[in-house]
């Protein structure tokens, strides 16, 4: 085992316990990595338990609790924790380099699809059989996402004040409009000082993604860990490395094209939210559908369920859907360049500013993991921040509602509170028929994923064949 880049570890480099398997190379390393990559579908819950399967059950490489514990510590950062918590793992076994093919090959195979699907449904998403096809979808994801509000609540809503951050955060988003950012800041400040203060009501509870307890040897067994600390300059030469990498051409962007230009808009915009994206890829997609179709006009509201139908029925992070709406955003606002060339530097420049601060996080932030554990005020802060996310999640899974299933809606505002309604003679039959379906599917017969995606997307070209929508 290739020593780990900037630490100093309790074992000599490439040591293992006695009976772990054997020492594994970087090149040997690289197909795993790329299998978990085209096996990551079902959004980070099924991605993690992938991850685990293969590293813990299958090959033995990283043992239970140091999975549980690297999973807890990326679900602690902004971004997608799936992601992170490959690139934490590869940094473990192969330093900086281990890192970067593990978390680069996670994303690798969603940014190939997303985009060759971005170029379709930019040149054909009105057009025929295509239009159907998206028409299923987004009735498939109005049950995923409620799904997802489901299952993240079971875990995170354990009493009457988790229930009470979920609710405030719901009326906050949809009723108040209060951005996304200050609705994380305030249930982490409030978590942090109840976990501080050490009440019970913000205890964290564990995390569902993983699987079942395996018994060892492994590779990296637990024993190591506690004694892993940063070496000398390397904190800052992270820092600067990748902050560099992240932010210089966001700058150069900045300075060459103005900040009014489109693609310094999805800079920004995007660089912005990398650093709010706390709770997984369900919970910003509303901060970011509502600042793409509502902001900036890049979007149509129904638009943003078909780039999250994308993301759903491709491997990798569901934030992928944000390459998407670069992609559209740009195509729209070309410029002078051709439309799909500035789509794809759209798209590839918002893959960009949100992927490279989770190397920032990783690369700087793992040294430091043993600080945080038993750490209840931060456990606290996770806490809250996990309730809220359930409330803002919910808001997405209402408001993709409302476009999906009627044709127009109308704003509302009295004071304070202003939120989008249904106009009752644009409702869609089949659209709520099929969103009926999908849910029953299911909650009712526990349909998986992809077959719903699938049957709800044959059904909607059905039924365009037919003529029916």
């Amino acid at each position: 085992m290739a020593a780990t880049a900037g630490i100093r570890t309790a074992q000599a480099p490439g040591a293992a316990a006695p009976g772990a398997p054997p020492p594994v190379t970087l090149a040997e390393a690289v197909p795993v990595w790329a299998r978990i990559a085209a096996l990551s579908f079902g959004g980070p819950a099924g991605q993690i338990a992938v991850m685990h399967r293969v590293l813990v059950e299958e090959k033995h490489w990283i043992s239970e609790n140091r999975f549980l514990h690297a999973l807890n510590f990326c679900t602690l950062l902004p971004g997608p924790e799936a992601q992170q918590l490959a690139t934490y793992v590869g940094w473990l076994m192969h330093g900086t380099r281990g890192g970067l093919v593990a978390g680069g090959l996670f994303v690798l195979p969603g940014v190939v699809a997303i985009m060759a699907l971005s170029w379709v449904y930019a040149l054909y998403g009105n057009v025929g059989l295509v239009a159907g096809l998206f028409f299923g979808l987004k009735a498939a994801v109005l049950a995923i996402v409620l799904q997802a509000v489901i299952r993240i609540g079971k875990r995170a809503l354990k009493g009457p004040v988790m229930v009470g951050l979920a609710a405030t955060a719901f009326v906050a988003i949809f009723f108040l409009d209060v951005p996304f950012p200050l609705i994380v800041l305030t249930a982490g400040v409030i978590g942090y000082l109840g976990g501080r203060a050490g009440l019970p009501q913000f205890k964290a509870g564990g995390h569902g993604g993983a699987g079942k307890v395996v018994d060892g040897p492994f590779l990296l067994d637990d024993h190591e860990l506690p004694r892993e600390r940063a070496a000398a300059g390397h904190t800052l030469r992270m820092l600067l490395v990748w902050g560099a990498i992240w932010l210089v051409p966001v700058a150069a962007i900045l300075l060459a094209l103005g900040s009014d230009d489109v693609f310094a808009q999805v800079a920004v915009f995007f660089s912005k939210m990398a650093m709010v994206t706390f709770g997984g890829a369900y919970a910003v997609l509303s901060y970011v559908a509502q600042q793409a179709v509502e902001h900036y006009g890049w979007l149509k509201p129904g638009e943003m369920l078909d780039g999250l139908g994308m993301a759903e029925t491709t491997p990798g992070p569901l934030i992928m859907v944000t390459q998407f709406v670069g992609f559209m955003a740009a195509f729209r606002n070309p410029g002078a360049l051709p439309p799909l060339v500035a789509g794809t530097l759209g798209g590839l420049l918002t893959t960009w500013v949100t992927f490279a601060p989770c190397f920032l996080w990783i690369f700087v932030g793992a040294p430091y993991v043993e600080r945080l554990r038993g750490n209840r005020a931060l456990a606290g802060a996770l806490s809250a921040i996990t309730a809220a996310v359930v409330g803002v999640i919910l808001n997405l899974a209402v408001w993709f509602a409302l476009h999906t299933v009627f044709a127009e809606t109308k704003p509302f505002a009295a004071g304070p509170v202003r939120f989008d309604v249904p106009v009752l003679s644009s409702l869609n039959p089949w659209a709520l028929a099929l969103a009926a379906a999908a849910v029953l599917a299911v909650f009712r017969f526990k349909a998986g994923m992809v077959p719903t995606l699938a049957a709800c997307a044959a059904a909607g070209v059905g039924l365009h064949v037919a003529g029916l929508v």
